[in-house]
């Protein structure tokens, strides 16, 4: 079993009211197991468009994942649609039965035990696996040696199904490979230009090993994957070629192991016992939330500060009135002052700091949409630099800018 395809089923996502975070954390577990998703569709919750996909689902893959469209209510359509494609009828299911009644039991739940009866009919031929934190239960149809999953939507009632049944359980009945991953982040270079610097060893790497390019910001992951029946030696053939790599780009490299930059900043300012904080405003405390993202951060990160307003940047952060009617408050004098402020008001080693215009409109000093400065300060040196996005929206601009400014400390803090 190399190969799975994935099928969320539901308007609500065609629609765009609601974000398919499912596919995503099931590509990856099946990743670590050894099984690639070759293909995901988005359909819509009909029963002759949910058969035709499971019948080109089975053509591409060997194992096939529906998330949504399971539930009490007359528009799921899921648990019909399958019955059809394998020829089965629906019947209740006694043990399924048996296991809402215990779920609605413990909550408290019981008058609407018949209501959500139907959610104990199966196809006969299923195999079902419990669902301890929703009243859908997965069910699993076998044909020709392929496998078809089907889970409800609920993201808490997915994560558990797949990691703590469903994965095991392939596992246990198929031969797996391994599939080992490691990150090289690289900054500082164009992704064209990186990509004919390392050319020569990209098209030198051994069948098993392939490369991706993934663009964050500013910051381009190289991904190297490397499949195989020995997790041990695939870690070694991915260290011995990352050690062919970084002569070509050592300048340009500020990790090579952590995917996420936070957590990449994580390890250095815990290695180096430092601390820092935050001052944001147009940022809107993205910045805090991603340096806090990671366990243990409560080390190094000892707090923030978001002053939105003019006032508050004077209040809290004592950047002087006479520098915001100056320059504006979008201005890298002000950036710097609330640098300043915020390590003095927290006693960091390092502070971070944000002033710009998010957008949609223009800021109230007249600066166009997209413009930020940030300062970066450690110790008693500091560093401003001048952001200019308008093409971005506004929660796209904070995280870029966020992702950014962590990403220049990095690479500050490696070269000195």
């Amino acid at each position: 079993m190399e190969n799975a395809v994935l099928i969320t089923i539901g308007d609500e996502i065609l629609s765009g009211n609601t974000v398919d975070t499912n596919s995503n954390f099931i590509a990856t577990e099946l990743k670590n197991i050894g099984i690639k998703v070759s293909q995901i569709f988005t359909i819509s919750d009909e029963i002759e468009t949910i058969k035709h996909t499971i019948k080109s689902a089975f053509e591409i893959g060997d194992l096939i994942i529906t998330t949504g469209g399971l539930g009490p209510t007359r528009d799921d359509k899921t648990k019909k649609a399958i019955a059809e494609f394998f020829n089965d009828e629906i019947a209740l299911d006694e043990a399924t039965f048996n296991h809402l009644k215990v779920y609605m039991e413990k909550r408290g739940r019981l008058e609407i035990l018949e209501r959500n009866r139907e959610q104990a009919f199966v196809p006969t031929r299923s195999t079902v696996f419990q669902n301890h934190f929703g009243t859908a239960p997965c069910m699993m149809m076998e044909q020709n040696g392929k496998l078809l999953f089907s889970l409800p939507g609920v993201p808490y009632e997915v994560k558990p199904l797949i990691k703590d049944q469903i994965v095991p359980y392939l596992k246990d009945k198929f031969s797996l490979n391994y599939i080992s991953t490691r990150i090289v982040s690289v900054v500082g270079i164009p992704e064209s230009i990186l990509a004919d610097t390392i050319e020569d060893w990209e098209l030198a790497l051994p069948e098993n090993l392939t490369l991706s390019y993934l663009p964050v910001g500013t910051r381009v992951k190289l991904r190297l994957t490397a499949t195989g029946k020995d997790a041990v030696i695939l870690q070694q053939e991915l260290e011995e070629e990352i050690q062919k790599l970084l002569p070509l780009i050592k300048d340009n490299v500020i990790a090579t192991s952590e995917d996420k930059i936070e957590k990449i900043l994580a390890e250095i300012l815990t290695e180096r016992k430092l601390t820092v904080s935050t001052a944001e405003s147009c940022t809107g405390g993205e910045l805090a939330k991603m340096i806090t993202s990671v366990s243990g951060s409560s080390k190094y990160y000892l707090g923030g500060i978001v002053a939105y307003a003019t006032e508050k940047k004077i209040e809290i952060l004592k950047v002087r009135k006479e520098t915001v009617d100056e320059f504006t408050v979008v201005s890298e004098q002000v950036a710097s002052e609330m640098a300043k402020g915020c390590q003095q008001l927290f006693g960091t080693d390092i502070s971070l700091s944000t002033t710009g215009v998010a957008g949609p409109g223009k800021g109230e000093d007249g600066k166009d949409v997209g413009t930020v400065f940030y300062t970066i300060r450690i110790g008693e040196k500091e560093m401003t630099s001048k952001l200019y996005m308008p093409h971005l929206e506004r929660l796209d601009f904070m995280n870029f800018v966020s992702q950014k400014i962590i990403q220049d400390l990095v690479g500050i803090l490696i070269n000195n």
